[in-house]
């Protein structure tokens, strides 16, 4: 009987990979990502974006937001509130300073209203199907959770895909994946 891994064991195994990662690399990689993930349609038709705003060793989501601003559309980045996730209008990197375990959070005070942006979700790992383990606290599965109008996708450094993400009931898939080297859909469900 095979054994599958616990989010917690994937956790440490990924943060492991992430160590051996340099900066450099890690900057060369998210170029990549934020090529692909810019020719997205979901990309080019929203008027807005929202992303996570990258620290430690993640994808950096840094160029997807230049990108945006460079095409004129609105970006949001989130504030942790309590055990919420609150997504605020930023022009630059300027309107952001360290927050919640050092991670750049919005100074902004202009809260972000779109239902139906293009949303950049973080996480530590991901599997072909799109599962997600996050950070363990649930922020994101609670945001997308009571805001489902958002097209979602994750980036991801392809260390990051696991053979299988264990899913919980509560746990919201990303609609794709984009990692440097592909694109991973999540199932249709019937």
């Amino acid at each position: 009987m095979e054994i599958k891994a616990t989010k917690k064991e994937i956790r440490n195994l990924i943060f492991e990979k992430r160590k051996e990662c340099s900066q450099e690399e890690i900057e060369e990689k998210s170029l990549e990502i934020a090529r692909k993930i810019s020719e997205l349609p979901e990309f080019r038709e929203a008027d807005c974006i929202y992303a996570y705003m990258d620290c430690k060793g993640e994808a950096s989501t840094k160029e997807i937001l230049k990108r945006a601003w460079e095409l004129g559309k609105r970006t949001a980045v989130p504030k942790v509130t309590g055990e919420d996730l609150i997504f605020y209008y930023i022009e630059s990197f300027d309107d952001t300073k360290p927050g919640y375990f050092q991670v750049p959070e919005p100074v902004t005070g202009k809260e972000a209203w779109e239902e139906d942006a293009f949303l950049i979700v973080p996480g530590v790992a991901f599997d072909a199907m799109c599962r997600r383990c996050g950070y363990g606290k649930g922020f994101y599965d609670r945001y997308l959770s009571l805001h489902t109008g958002h097209k979602t996708a994750a980036v991801a450094l392809d260390f990051q895909i696991v053979e299988e993400v264990p899913a919980d009931p509560h746990d919201i898939c990303p609609q794709m994946v984009v990692t440097p080297s592909h694109i991973y859909l999540m199932p249709e469900r019937s």
